[in-house]
């Protein structure tokens, strides 16, 4: 069932962001005058297709990885003398450039109206308040404590736990000073708790916050971006949560000990458990170690006993080497205390600007990971394939409109990106075709056309290979 949803999710997705993109090369070439043949979403043999009054050929085909639009050109087929001037190829270069770039133009044109309707419909954040800070951390120099909760990163708003992580994101492989903005923690019942345009511009707000200056050197390079906050030695606010077993792996050390849903561990070595943190603690220590858990299990008449089970923790290893116990289990579902949640909507004027804003944010982000992509500082195993973004785009539905809007945002914006990559094959490798064509008064001999095509199209797939690789060491 998780497969086909996820499946059904990923055609949802693609097949959103394929004609938004495509839409765009399509409406601005009608409006230069070029004939449009067919506007397919998706590749191979139609499922079935429609034509309009114009005579362009709407399809839906089979393969729904992709789609195009097809023009009049004269470079595909024989054009009769009188539509002539209907074709693509004998637009002048601004207009050519116009209908390649109207693509990737869409995808951050819709990636703005996505967030629009997720700041106007609100949703909810985890305030991002400090709960501990690792004795002679970065955070710790710099004077940086519990009971603080975080504003800006680097100038960039932080209304939320995400908002951190994203801004930080932007600084993996940096040297450099980290800047950090933090105030003390207020109360979910004061003016701060629900975010309005008001939180940046408030006197009082900007009166009570400090700057906190982190040094960083080649940070986080060839390292888990998980490791975020705990490499600065930042540890979240967190709920008491009790220990009580949601989901149980198969076949892990924790199926294998008779761990069971809704196991409720109150002793592990005879140390007392009071909260789920406390008993990953005793099992991150414990790596092939056998430890006694005592639990309190409800049978099938309700009635609550206890028992006494042996469990050997598994063995996992981190990217530095460091090995730590796992069980393979999840805490119980559990709902966040009100006072550690933020609600954030905007009014319909002020949500455009806010989106754009985070659009811009997206976008400097993603072109910031693909420069350090190219030079080494971040791996090449942050690349997805089709398969992780199933999997999230089926996560993001499940979660919700706002989760699903941001993840169709995200996705549109990084497919705008990639497009107007100068590569050829896609959107950006012709317009630098037509540029240097504009420059030179003249296009590209075919010989050359013909040879960074190749090109384009070995990049292409290595990439996709390297994407799909990653997606199937991701699943193992």
């Amino acid at each position: 069932m998780d497969v086909i949803q996820s499946i059904l999710s990923l055609l949802l997705t693609l097949g959103i962001l394929v004609t938004i993109h495509e839409f765009g090369h399509f409406w601005v070439a009608r409006r230069c005058g070029v004939k449009v043949l067919r506007f397919s979403v998706g590749f191979g043999r139609p499922i079935f297709s429609w034509f309009d009054k114009s005579g362009t050929e709407f399809v839906l085909a089979m393969i729904p990885l992709g789609g195009y639009v097809k023009m009049l050109d004269e470079r595909e087929a024989p054009v009769e003398e009188n539509l002539k001037h209907f074709a693509f190829n004998r637009k002048k270069v601004s207009q050519r450039i116009a209908i390649v770039a109207a693509g990737p133009i869409a995808n951050f044109i819709f990636a703005i109206f996505a967030y629009w309707l997720m700041f106007l419909w609100g949703f909810n954040v985890l305030i991002p308040n400090i709960g501990s800070v690792d004795v002679d951390s970065v955070a710790a120099k710099s004077g940086l404590t519990s009971g603080y909760e975080i504003t800006a990163v680097d100038g960039q708003e932080t209304a939320g736990w995400r908002s951190v992580s994203m801004a930080l994101i932007n600084r993996i492989g940096d040297t450099g000073i980290l800047e950090i903005n933090a105030r003390k923690s207020v109360s979910n019942s004061n003016e701060y708790a629900k975010i309005s345009p008001s939180f940046s511009t408030s006197e009082q707000s900007q009166a009570l916050t400090e700057t906190f200056s982190l040094p960083i050197e080649e940070w986080l390079i060839n390292r888990e971006p998980s490791q975020l906050l705990n490499s600065l030695g930042i540890q979240p606010a967190r709920p008491v949560v009790p220990a009580i077993m949601g989901g149980i792996q198969k076949g892990s050390p924790a199926e294998q000990g008779g761990l069971q849903s809704g196991d409720h561990v109150f002793q592990v070595n005879e140390r007392k458990i009071e909260a789920w943190h406390d008993f990953v603690e005793v099992v991150k220590a414990s790596p092939e170690k056998e430890i006694q858990v005592d639990i309190i299990r409800e049978d099938l008449n309700q009635q609550k006993q206890k028992v006494r089970l042996n469990l050997k923790p598994g063995i996992h290893q981190d990217e530095l080497g460091n090995t730590y116990g796992r069980l393979g289990v999840s805490a119980k579902p559990f709902k966040y205390p009100s006072e550690m949640i933020r609600e954030v909507s905007y009014g319909p004027f002020a949500a455009i600007s806010y989106a754009a804003a985070q659009t811009w944010a997206d976008t400097k982000m993603s072109l910031n990971a693909i420069k350090k992509m190219v030079q080494g500082l971040i791996s090449l195993e942050n690349l997805s394939g089709p398969i992780t973004i199933a999997q999230v785009a089926s996560d993001s539905i499940s979660s919700g409109a706002e989760e699903y809007l941001r993840f169709l945002a995200l996705l549109s914006i990084s497919l705008g990106i990639l497009n107007l990559l100068p590569i050829p094959v896609l959107d950006g490798g012709h317009l630098l075709y037509y540029t240097l064509e504009g420059i030179r008064g003249k296009p590209l001999s075919e010989k050359w056309q013909t040879f960074g095509l190749k090109i384009g199209i070995s990049f292409i797939l290595m990439l996709m290979s390297v994407a799909f690789y990653n997606d199937v060491m991701r699943l193992l």
